[in-house]
């Protein structure tokens, strides 16, 4: 968890400075010298603006360029930092055959964060993007089981170890696509920002690690019957580049596993950048 707590870190940083060199270049073009009658060009992406410089003034006039407006390309958006919650069949209670995976409501944690984006702009205030990033599922596990690797069904048997730490995780590409509404920006230049729309995911793979006294640190990947394809719904609500968010999962967590029927995925927290 530290080592992706660093990777976020880092990559927000660069995507940060990465901004402030196009930020740097912008100004450094509006800077630029031009003769009456000409047109320049600035921005990024979706935001490009026109300035038109008249013919027969000194005036200057900013115009946007014309909707739509088209970008891709990679980018570093959507941190997410937020808690796992598992709703077995619409119960935050886990019924008594999912007992195994009570789980540390505090430590169970959902981190991930988008790399690519398309994104469609048709109006000051309305935004359509299609996004690729990587999300984990952590699961800190409260009992002393171990879950089976390369099992037709989820299956555990119970640990003679003393484990300190258990957790079962997943990690899935998410591909989002999304509908943003946006305020007018405000007197600080910051506006509110409105996203809902539907988020598939694809497992990419899964892992079991305990910490034991008697065994010391073990880490096994597989599967662990995680469903392969998982469909669902985000909704994202901030301000400025912050805010916070929540995603529900349809189809069950595990697949295979007549016994995990009805068992969702439900999580929320805190986001960095829209």
């Amino acid at each position: 968890m530290k080592r992706l707590i660093l990777i976020l870190i880092i990559a927000f940083t660069t995507n940060a400075l990465f901004a402030k060199g196009i930020d740097a270049d912008t100004t450094k073009k509006d800077t630029v010298v031009v003769k009456k009658g000409s047109t320049i060009k600035f921005g990024y992406g979706d935001d490009v603006e026109h300035i038109n410089i008249n013919k027969n003034t000194d005036s200057t006039e900013h115009h946007h360029s014309s909707y739509p407006r088209f970008s891709f390309g990679i980018t570093v958006a959507r941190l997410d930092l937020g808690l796992a919650t598992l709703m077995d069949n619409g119960s935050f209670t886990l019924r008594p055959q999912n007992q195994f995976l009570r789980y540390r409501s505090w430590k169970t944690s959902t981190p991930g964060f988008d790399v690519f984006q398309f994104s469609a702009r048709f109006s000051d205030s309305f935004k359509l993007y299609l996004a690729a990033g990587i999300d984990w599922t952590n699961i800190r596990l409260r009992e002393n089981v171990t879950i089976l690797p390369n099992q037709p069904s989820l299956t555990y048997i119970q640990s003679d170890l003393d484990l300190t730490k258990n957790r079962l995780s997943s990690t899935y590409l998410r591909i989002p696509l999304s509908f943003e509404f946006r305020t007018k920006e405000d007197a600080d230049g910051n506006r509110f920002h409105f996203v809902i729309g539907p988020e598939g995911g694809f497992l990419l793979t899964a892992s079991v690690k305990q910490i034991s006294t008697e065994n010391g640190t073990q880490k096994v990947n597989d599967t662990y019957n995680f469903t392969t394809f998982r469909y669902g719904a985000v909704a994202r609500v901030g301000y400025g580049a912050w805010g916070i968010f929540a995603k529900y999962y349809f189809n069950n967590m595990f697949a295979n596993s007549p016994d995990q029927n009805g068992l969702h995925d439900f999580a929320f927290g805190i986001m960095l950048g829209f």
